[in-house]
């Protein structure tokens, strides 16, 4: 039962899958449902991601960013920032998973737990958005950078100045929110392996061709594995299998839904209207993935989708995987205050929703 409850998307992917698979029996076409590039890279960031979380990477290059502030703001902005910047090399969810503890320990032994929420909430932020300006920031960028092969410098301009306007009202919230108090951190001690960290380093620069274009993908398939299954098997064990078998039941969705002609024509309208809006739109209730894997068989205007499914990822609670692994961390240190938290995480979001959105249909309409 817990693992269902925490992996409810997959759950509602799956039932999604199984219902349009009446409607539309198993054939033939099925097969090229699937973006195999996307799963393939996916797979590979994740599984490298965890081996250098494993060693700790991670959480000493962030310690060490924080260390070098001098107070609670400048200490959360640093934590904000390293998220924000985490996102755009990780994925906003394994950026999440590596510095939310990393945001707990250091308000927990500073006495300022009092920020948890905020901190939390704008890390969370920062991990939706920060990662929309690279085509493996985001696993909703990932698809859409592969599925429509989008140029790499045309995709960083696409969303560069959103990313810039991101970067601003976070900076701005940190100010306006935290008191820049005296602000000290307790020694620990943590090792790292640095002949492995340099190994999984070059794992990484492997894996990042890969998202470029500069490598097969098939070669990353066969040598990221073989090197983990000797190196770190634990990484390939808690590589985030749910989120890869989210992609390929949303793939047997949109894919089904595509050959509905009346849900067809009905979507190819919504997306002529407005592609911006009603992308935004649609993350808000299922989702910015799914909303991504699915829009895209509706639409050309690649350009629209982008901006609309890394907005979408602010607002609701759903709007974003990422959003929940927020939630369900905070409720871990902090049972009983979902209401607390929830009513911040709305007034934030909704927010950044509607000045980024406003931002975005003035850039379209120029």
């Amino acid at each position: 039962m817990a693992f269902v409850k925490k992996n409810a998307v997959m759950f509602i992917a799956l039932a999604a899958a199984i219902v349009t698979s009446f409607i539309v029996p198993p054939d033939a076409e099925y097969g090229g449902y699937f973006d195999y590039k996307t799963l393939t890279c996916l797979f590979c960031v994740l599984a490298v991601v965890c081996a250098l979380k494993n060693v700790n990477f991670f959480y000493m290059l962030a310690r060490k960013v924080v260390e070098l502030t001098k107070n609670v703001r400048f200490s959360i902005l640093a934590l904000v920032y390293i998220t924000f910047i985490g996102s755009m090399l990780i994925a906003n969810d394994m950026a999440l998973l590596t510095f939310l503890p990393l945001g707990y320990i250091v308000l927990t032994s500073t006495g300022k737990e009092k920020l948890m929420a905020f901190t939390f909430i704008m890390q969370n932020i920062s991990a939706n958005l920060g990662g929309m300006l690279t085509p493996f920031g985001n696993p909703q960028n990932l698809y859409l950078y592969t599925r429509f092969n989008i140029p790499t410098g045309e995709f960083v301009l696409i969303m560069l100045p959103l990313f810039l306007l991101a970067v601003g009202l976070i900076t701005l919230c940190c100010f306006l929110f935290v008191k820049p108090e005296p602000l000290t951190l307790k020694d620990e001690h943590f090792d790292i392996s640095p002949g492995r960290t340099v190994l999984y380093l070059c794992l990484f620069a492997l894996a990042i061709a890969i998202v470029f274009r500069g490598i097969p993908y098939w070669i990353g398939l066969i040598v990221i594995p073989a090197v983990l299954i000797f190196a770190d098997r634990k990484a390939l064990k808690n590589v985030d299998y749910p989120l890869l078998l989210t992609f390929v039941f949303f793939f047997i969705f949109a894919g089904n839904m595509s050959r509905m002609e009346p849900v067809r024509m009905f979507l190819s309208g919504l997306m002529q209207k407005s592609t911006l809006i009603f992308s935004t739109l649609s993350c808000q209730i299922i989702s910015n993935v799914p909303s991504a894997i699915l829009l895209s068989r509706f639409t050309d205007n690649y350009r629209e989708l982008l901006m609309g499914v890394n907005i979408g990822g602010t607002g609701t609670i759903i709007a974003s995987l990422a959003s929940l692994i927020t939630f369900r961390e905070y409720l871990s240190h902090n049972p009983g205050k979902s209401g607390y938290y929830m009513g911040r995480f709305s007034a934030f979001n909704f927010a950044f929703l509607g000045i980024l959105l406003g931002f975005a249909c003035m850039l379209v309409m120029l």
